[in-house]
Parts: C-alpha cells; sequence; structure tokens
C-alpha cells in the first residue's frame, strides 16, 4: 500500500495524516498497539516498561484516589497522541512548542473521535498531576532518579506491573471498554 510521505500507516493499515487526524482513522486497537510496544523515557530505563502500562498504571493511581470512571479514562488517553506522533523527552518537548500545539489538537480530536467531551482545566491539572506522581516513581524505579526533591504520594505499586506487550495491549483494550462503559460513553 502506498501512503503519502506526510502520512504514517498504523498496525491497523490505515494511512494516518498526524497534523489532520481525521476522526474515522483514530482507533483505538491502533492506539493501544502501539503504546504497548513503545518504552518510556526513550529506553532509558533498566527494563522495558511500555507508555502503555504506564497510561493503565495511571488510571489505577486514579481509581486509587477515589476519581471516577471518566478521571480514570482520561488518564487511560493520556499518553493516546503518541501511538500517533511518538514519545519525546519532557526536556525536548518544553523547547518545541509547535510539536505541544500539535500534540493538544491531536489529543482533542482523540477524545472527539470516542465522544469523550473535553477536559476541563481541573482535570487537566488532576491527569497531569496523577502523571508527574507516576514519572517521579516510575523513574525512581528504573533509573534510580529522584526528579523532585519531595517524593509524591503513591497509592499503587508499579514494580512488577509491567506485562508482556500483547497482554498489556489485551488489558488496556479491556480498560477503555470498561471504562467507557462506566463513563456512560458509547463505545464505537
Amino acid at each position: 500500500m502506498a501512503t503519502s510521505k506526510i502520512c504514517i500507516t498504523t498496525i491497523g493499515g490505515c494511512s494516518f495524516d498526524p497534523l489532520a487526524p481525521e476522526l474515522g482513522d483514530i482507533d483505538i486497537n491502533d492506539i493501544a498497539h502501539s503504546l504497548s510496544l513503545i518504552c518510556r523515557a526513550n529506553g532509558h530505563f533498566s527494563e522495558f516498561y511500555s507508555v502503555a502500562r504506564h497510561c493503565l498504571n495511571c488510571a489505577r493511581e486514579a481509581e486509587a484516589r477515589g476519581m471516577g470512571a471518566r478521571m480514570r479514562l482520561l488518564c487511560l488517553l493520556h499518553d493516546a497522541t503518541e501511538a500517533y506522533i511518538g514519545d519525546m523527552t519532557r526536556p525536548l518537548k518544553r523547547r518545541l512548542p509547535d510539536y505541544c500545539a500539535c500534540e493538544q489538537r491531536l489529543h482533542e480530536r482523540i477524545l472527539e473521535r470516542f465522544g469523550i467531551p473535553g477536559e476541563t482545566g481541573g482535570e487537566e491539572a488532576a491527569v497531569r498531576d496523577i502523571d508527574d506522581c507516576m514519572l517521579y516513581h516510575e523513574f525512581l524505579l528504573y533509573n534510580g532518579d529522584r526528579l523532585y526533591d519531595a517524593p509524591p504520594e503513591i497509592h499503587i505499586e508499579i514494580a512488577g506491573s509491567e506485562r508482556a506487550c500483547m497482554q498489556t495491549k489485551t488489558e488496556f483494550l479491556e480498560m477503555f471498554e470498561k471504562l467507557m462503559r462506566e463513563a456512560g460513553y458509547k463505545i464505537c
């Protein structure tokens, strides 16, 4: 299959333009598959730890904090853009505002595709807080690096949570469907 040089070809066979995504081209199976194969921290961990596992653990942390299905779903999908544009380290991302704007537009399109209303400022802050908590504890566990002066409180165990890629993909898809139902969104 020939694709445009401005598109990627997803595992599902879609020719996907990351800068002009069509809603119908966004596929939860492509997202789960890709994220289960992408290693956090650009692979600079002592062992493989996928972006999908990170997202699952963020959703588990949200649950442990007593958050509802919508917040857990937002945590699960907070890095879904990386399935289409890759994972970029924070130090580089902070220096590329155009990338951040592209990532934000794609995130909004992903939520729209699944019929999930956009995040409020408070929801974005809560997701970011959980993401930062996971970041600290992942780097401590898999790299020995303490990213902040004071460790954020964590409510789940992340050590030993990684699974084989396709098992992680299955867990991601199962959690997505479960949370979509619990939050009252139609699975499409």
